[in-house]
């Protein structure tokens, strides 16, 4: 019997008690410990009145409640005003937390209990700094907006007590990683306590001893997030450190981290007593639930882990970020074999060697890497890609798990990613969809959307782009001042800043991880024509570049300094800033405030790219390589595109010649766009591409759409599959483990004796004699297969069996129009049992020869 850990309201949780006896300070607490806040801005005034300087710095109100002072608390509750800003807050809170939503009105009946989302990162907010990037925007832009739709969803990640790292850049030009220490008792974030008041921890095994983890609760709107944390006081220093850093270390470092999160993840699922029908996997990271997940339910049914496994992965879903196959995370078999033998032949009672199978193409070579994206494939009932194109992608570079099936039918689909549009749109953005299109847009479907924002004026979009632009501006002013300051620049330099950028000028943002797909350079690759291009006699041009370097990534802090070397050139210098430390809250002043998002990656390599998506609300536009999301987004109505939609891999002469491209359009089509005004000095073509990309790529790239199409694309399948396997102790999960076993054993018996041809009707007839061998009929169909080609589409279809035998052989027909060449067709053996997903589940097949 578990006991289920109950999670009291988060003023109980308080990780200090400082002020809590001053009157006010409990309502404070409960607004400042859900970050709701980071969307939703109803009670930043109450912030920045406690403390305008620190609310400013970090946007954190848990920081600025720990940090301000008793009788400031006291003075603000002196006024009634004040008291009834944070009375009708927390009415509003309540409201907002109570009323039925999305999914519960559209889906009142479902099976689907608790969806646990395991992610390496989330970003939620700067005031939480556990995220590197792209990954973590869409594990938090995906949480934020389950609370808005209401979608049982909880995730799981670490609590990382330096995260990712800081980025200072020296006089010299060069990156500096910084790792400053993230105090828990500043982050809004509360322990999780145990009803006797003990705070909650688990633990793992690890070769040298017992690891605790502590657990922390973020309430996220409707939504919460638990993060595990290694520091605790009884472990080993070697533990302690842990969940110390985001993506540092060895690969031993990470194979523990990935054990804290996937093993430690489902233990803490199974200590709250949740009832999780899905699990989630954000990339192959945490695919180490899946084993977890089996062993549990090994104890409750009795079944041997190939059983429970077969129960359980209807209920998994793997989704893979990763656009080259040597980004999965492949560990040594010594290195599993020191942390995994005990655990497969203790907990899971199968052989160490069978573990590691799972996360391997060939089962027999055994020097072979264990891979996480090969467990999390073999685990899971469902697998996808992050937009359309990664979808083939992944479909090519996973090909090898499905030997012999064409590439079309691997098993992966694709969910493009989407942003959440509240967290990114400015004060400005906000007031101009409600005025259009209704406080309460994001909580709905979002298709009417469109005709709304349509209906917008020249004048009223012109207006909110200008103001955003200069916004911007005072911001990245302020910014750079106090990098230049860190950076020991001379008192006079920094003073010139003030004058550096104009508000009335086309003001164009580059930002993102310097890493060479990423080619941050491009645009520098003709240094004299980049330079011609911000003095464009049409009108000048002003470039904003922003991202960091992994610190162990030597060429990409190398295109960091060529940078800022190139900032520092006297005819450059006030027309191009580099802005330092690229986190969520630059992010969110980049994409609210620039004219055109740049964006320049070797295609297919980038999955999706959440960036430019962000620009979308702000009524910015994209200038894009055709891969990810804006290989679907794109059209001459809403922007501008590089490349022919072709892969070049990392040829350098296609460098060339999209650097050529990059500075022609530029010069040719987007600069001249935005200075050619009509009368009343406005960019009307300009702004009729503002208002397509604003009416029709925002609401289609919203985490909004894209947790929507999850929930009723994945989610609501899955907790009915595998509820249904797991009923009566998992009993249709044990008949299909035993009909996966007997299939993989009798495969071979299986023989296609002849197939023969005949017209009929202007049709073909093809009839198939098939040896069943071991097998019976009822655990394989026969099919007829056509590839793809000229003016066809892929073929498949189902043949019928004649019932009766002939001397045990089984005869199947298929009828097919006579409209594309005989030879097209094979005939093809593949397993079949109700209900399992084949070739995910079993990947056998059989060709006619």
């Amino acid at each position: 019997m578990v006991r289920k850990t109950t999670i009291p309201e988060s003023t109980n949780l308080r990780y200090t008690t400082r002020h809590s006896d001053v009157e006010g300070f409990d309502s404070l607490a409960e607004l400042a410990l859900d970050m709701r806040w980071s969307w939703n801005h109803a009670a930043d005034s109450v912030w920045r009145l406690l403390d305008p300087d620190l609310w400013e710095l970090t946007h954190n109100p848990w920081a600025v409640l720990q940090t301000v002072s008793r009788d400031r608390i006291l003075e603000a509750f002196s006024d009634p005003s004040f008291r009834k800003d944070v009375a009708r807050l927390l009415k509003e809170k309540k409201k907002s937390t109570e009323a039925p939503a999305w999914f519960q009105m559209a889906h009142p009946n479902s099976a689907l209990s608790t969806v646990a989302y395991f992610s390496m990162e989330f970003m939620l907010s700067e005031a939480l700094p556990i995220y590197s990037g792209g990954l973590g925007n869409v594990a938090g832009d995906q949480l934020k907006a389950a609370s808005d739709l209401g979608v049982p969803v909880v995730g799981i990640g670490l609590l990382y007590q330096q995260g990712y790292f800081r980025q200072v850049i020296d006089s010299g030009g060069n990156q500096q990683a910084l790792y400053p220490y993230n105090d828990p008792g500043s982050l809004p974030i509360t322990p999780v306590r145990e009803p006797n008041g003990e705070w909650l921890r688990l633990s793992v095994d690890m070769p040298s001893a017992k690891m605790w983890l502590r657990v922390w609760h973020v309430k996220v709107g409707k939504v919460s997030l638990y993060l595990l944390d290694s520091n605790d006081l009884a472990n080993h220093p070697s533990h302690r450190q842990v969940t110390s850093e985001l993506y540092g270390g060895g690969a031993s470092l990470r194979l523990k981290q990935e054990i804290v999160l996937g093993i430690g993840g489902w233990r803490l699922l199974r200590k709250l007593g949740m009832d999780v029908t899905v699990c989630h996997l954000n990339e192959g990271h945490a695919a180490f639930a899946i084993l977890e997940r089996s062993r549990d339910q090994m104890e409750k049914t009795g079944q041997s882990f190939d059983e429970a496994l077969a129960t359980t992965r209807a209920g998994n879903l793997f989704t893979t970020h990763t656009a080259v196959s040597a980004g999965f995370d492949r560990f040594e078999p010594l290195l599993m074999d020191r942390y995994f033998r005990k655990y497969a032949e203790n907990d899971l009672k199968i052989g160490f060697e069978e573990l590691l199978s799972l996360g391997r193409i060939h089962p027999e070579a055994t020097d072979s890497l264990f891979n996480m994206a090969h467990l999390a494939m073999r685990g899971s009932g469902h697998v996808n890609g992050v937009s359309a194109l990664h979808g083939r992608v992944s479909r090519h570079i996973l090909g090898d798990l499905f030997p012999r099936w064409p590439t079309p039918e691997v098993p992966i689909g694709s969910v493009t990613n989407g942003v959440h549009a509240p967290s990114w749109d400015s004060e400005g953005a906000d007031a101009l969809w409600s005025n259009s299109c209704g406080k309460d847009r994001w909580l709905l479907p979002t298709e009417s959307l469109e005709n709304d924002i349509h209906r917008l004026s020249d004048e009223s979009i012109w207006e909110f782009r200008n103001a955003s632009r200069e916004t911007f501006i005072s911001y990245a002013r302020r910014h750079l001042t106090r990098q230049m300051k860190v950076s020991g620049e001379s008192a006079e330099l920094i003073e010139r800043v003030s004058s550096f950028f104009s508000p009335d000028v086309l003001t164009i943002g580059f930002a993102r991880r310097f890493a060479t797909y990423k080619r941050p350079n491009l645009l520098l690759f003709d240094p004299d024509r980049l330079i011609r291009l911000l003095h464009h006699p049409k009108g000048q041009v002003q470039l904003v570049i922003a991202g960091k370097a992994h610190p162990a990534d030597l060429a990409g802090q190398k295109m960091v300094r060529e940078w800022i070397s190139f900032i520092r050139r006297p005819e450059v210098f006030g027309r191009v800033m580099f802005l330092s430390d690229y986190d969520m809250l630059l992010s969110e002043r980049l994409v609210q405030g620039v004219d055109l998002w740049l964006n320049t990656p070797r295609r297919p390599w980038e999955a999706c790219g959440t960036s430019g998506m962000k620009v979308l609300v702000n009524g910015g536009l994209n200038f894009s390589e055709l891969d990810g999301w804006w290989a679907e987004a794109y059209s001459p109505k809403v922007g501008w595109a590089l490349g022919d939609g072709l892969e070049h891999g990392d040829d350098p002469v296609w460098d060339q010649v999209e650097a050529e491209s990059l500075y022609e359009k530029l010069e040719q089509e987007v600069i001249p766009a935005f200075y050619e005004r009509d009368r009343n000095n406005r960019p009307s073509g300009w702004i009729q591409r503002i208002r397509e990309s604003m009416a029709c790529l925002t609401p289609r790239f919203s985490s909004n759409r894209a947790v929507r199409e999850y929930t009723e694309s994945y989610y609501l399948p899955a907790s009915e599959s595998v509820r249904s396997r797991s009923m009566e102790n998992g009993a249709s999960g044990t008949r299909i483990a035993a009909w996966k076993k007997k299939v993989a054993n009798y495969w071979a018996t299986l023989k296609i004796r002849n197939v023969s041809l005949s017209n009929k009707e202007s049709q073909f007839l093809f009839t198939v004699l098939i040896d069943p061998g071991n097998l019976d009929p009822s655990e394989f169909s026969v099919e007829l297969y056509a590839d793809a080609g000229g003016d066809f589409p892929m073929f498949r279809q189902k043949m019928e069996m004649d019932p009766a035998a002939i001397s045990g052989d089984r005869l199947y027909s298929a009828t097919v129009p006579a409209n594309r060449p005989p030879g097209d067709y094979t005939a093809r053996i593949i397993p079949s049992f109700p209900g399992v997903s084949v070739p995910l589940e079993a990947s056998q097949i059989l060709w006619q020869k």
